[in-house]
């Protein structure tokens, strides 16, 4: 695979730049099955309503989906933290899932021999994503620095790109599709908290999945907000922030982000 240094993807007219290879891929990762991706995605998008709200039960299916994932700090809190209900970030297990993200991430972001090559590189930085995130598809490139919460919470398809500064609090599930482009300064926030004060003095918080489907591209500076589903082959504006679920080809602009226009669906890969 050739490096991609790409640039800032803000452009249509600079995308097919940056874009990626065309591959014949999966949804599905190893040891979960594409039912499993259905039965998930027709769950969250019935809860997607509730997402400003915690749950008051563990969901099964997150939970189910969670069960391949690598590096998940499983306790109590865990299960509740990705069901979307009130849980302790100051279980120890939590704390210890933090403490290794933060180990890993400062490797990632500090790792340039000084004997490195291009492609070793890229090879190197590709071996480190995957030790870090739960699940990691084919030929990954993120441009470093990279920030995130446990890193076990998130799942990237084939083929994805983020430029300079993504940031991913993922106290909730981040599930990114195949052959995605991200802009620099891109924020996925998964976690949030309650407007009373007292359970913030407590370390109470809750957490709510979000996805981005297969072909998407975020422009820089945008904000996903909890809950959220960007569908499939949608565009989001630089400098917007996602409240809400945006539909399948879709574009959406704006702080909150509106649709725009749609455009011509394409078959999957």
């Amino acid at each position: 695979m050739g490096t991609r240094f790409a640039g800032s993807c803000l452009s249509p007219k600079v995308a097919p730049a940056c874009r990626l290879k065309k591959r014949h891929t999966s949804l599905s990762f190893t040891d979960t099955s594409s039912d499993l991706h259905r039965i998930l995605r027709t769950h969250l998008l019935k809860r997607h309503s509730l997402s400003t709200m915690a749950s008051k039960e563990k969901d099964a299916a997150t939970i189910q989906f969670a069960k391949p994932l690598a590096n998940v700090p499983w306790c109590d809190d865990y299960e509740k933290m990705i069901s979307g209900m009130l849980y302790n970030c100051l279980a120890p297990e939590l704390i210890n899932g933090r403490f290794r993200a933060r180990r890993l991430m400062n490797k990632y972001n500090t790792y340039f021999p000084d004997d490195a090559t291009p492609q070793s590189l890229t090879d190197d930085r590709e071996a480190m994503l995957k030790s870090m995130f739960g699940h990691v598809g084919k030929e990954p490139f993120i441009e470093p620095p990279l920030n995130i919460d446990y890193g076990c919470n998130i799942t990237i398809g084939d083929n994805f790109y983020s430029n300079f500064n993504l940031v991913i609090l993922d106290c909730g599930m981040v599930k990114i599709g195949n052959r995605v482009l991200f802009g620099p300064f891109v924020s996925i926030f998964a976690a949030t908290h309650e407007t009373g004060v007292q359970s913030r003095r407590d370390g109470v918080e809750y957490a709510s999945f979000v996805t981005i489907g297969d072909d998407c591209w975020i422009g820089g500076n945008t904000t996903i907000m909890p809950g959220v589903t960007i569908g499939k082959g949608c565009t989001i504006g630089a400098g917007s922030v996602v409240t809400k679920s945006i539909p399948d080809f879709s574009v959406a602009i704006g702080s909150p982000a509106k649709v725009v226009k749609t455009v011509e669906p394409v078959p999957d890969m």
